[in-house]
Protein backbone atom coordinates (compact mmCIF):
# COMPACT_ATOMS: atom_id res chain seq x y z
CA UNK A 1 0.00 0.00 0.00
CA UNK A 2 1.44 3.46 -0.84
CA UNK A 3 2.28 6.04 1.77
CA UNK A 4 -0.34 8.57 2.81
CA UNK A 5 0.42 12.04 1.48
CA UNK A 6 -0.07 15.14 3.62
CA UNK A 7 -2.58 17.61 2.18
CA UNK A 8 -0.46 20.49 0.78
CA UNK A 9 -2.75 23.34 1.75
CA UNK A 10 -3.28 21.91 5.25
CA UNK A 11 0.43 21.76 6.03
CA UNK A 12 0.72 25.47 5.11
CA UNK A 13 -2.23 26.49 7.32
CA UNK A 14 -1.90 24.37 10.46
CA UNK A 15 0.81 23.58 12.99
CA UNK A 16 0.75 20.79 15.56
CA UNK A 17 1.57 21.69 19.16
CA UNK A 18 3.62 19.46 21.43
CA UNK A 19 0.47 18.09 23.07
CA UNK A 20 -1.04 17.22 19.66
CA UNK A 21 -3.47 20.12 19.33
CA UNK A 22 -3.88 21.91 16.00
CA UNK A 23 -2.92 25.58 15.91
CA UNK A 24 -4.04 28.00 13.19
CA UNK A 25 -3.81 31.71 12.47
CA UNK A 26 -6.90 33.89 12.57
CA UNK A 27 -8.91 34.98 9.56
CA UNK A 28 -9.70 38.58 8.46
CA UNK A 29 -6.17 39.92 8.88
CA UNK A 30 -5.00 40.48 5.31
CA UNK A 31 -6.56 43.81 4.35
CA UNK A 32 -9.16 46.46 5.30
CA UNK A 33 -7.54 46.75 8.73
CA UNK A 34 -8.10 50.51 8.98
CA UNK A 35 -11.75 49.84 9.82
CA UNK A 36 -10.91 47.73 12.85
CA UNK A 37 -10.23 48.99 16.34
CA UNK A 38 -6.81 48.61 17.92
CA UNK A 39 -8.24 46.04 20.31
CA UNK A 40 -9.67 43.92 17.46
CA UNK A 41 -6.38 43.99 15.56
CA UNK A 42 -4.45 43.05 18.69
CA UNK A 43 -6.67 40.01 19.30
CA UNK A 44 -6.25 38.85 15.69
CA UNK A 45 -2.46 38.66 16.10
CA UNK A 46 -2.51 35.55 18.26
CA UNK A 47 -2.98 32.02 16.98
CA UNK A 48 -5.95 29.91 18.04
CA UNK A 49 -6.54 26.20 18.67
CA UNK A 50 -8.94 24.23 16.45
CA UNK A 51 -11.68 22.36 18.30
CA UNK A 52 -14.27 19.70 17.62
CA UNK A 53 -14.90 18.47 14.10
CA UNK A 54 -12.54 21.02 12.58
CA UNK A 55 -9.65 19.59 14.58
CA UNK A 56 -10.57 16.03 13.57
CA UNK A 57 -10.70 16.99 9.90
CA UNK A 58 -7.35 18.82 10.08
CA UNK A 59 -5.73 15.78 11.71
CA UNK A 60 -6.93 13.58 8.83
CA UNK A 61 -5.53 16.04 6.28
CA UNK A 62 -2.21 16.10 8.15
CA UNK A 63 -2.13 12.27 8.28
CA UNK A 64 -2.26 12.18 12.07
CA UNK A 65 -5.13 9.67 12.19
Amino acid sequence: MPKMKTHSSAKKRFKVTGSGKIKHSRARTSHLMRKRSKKAKRHLRHADILEGGDARRAKVLLCMK
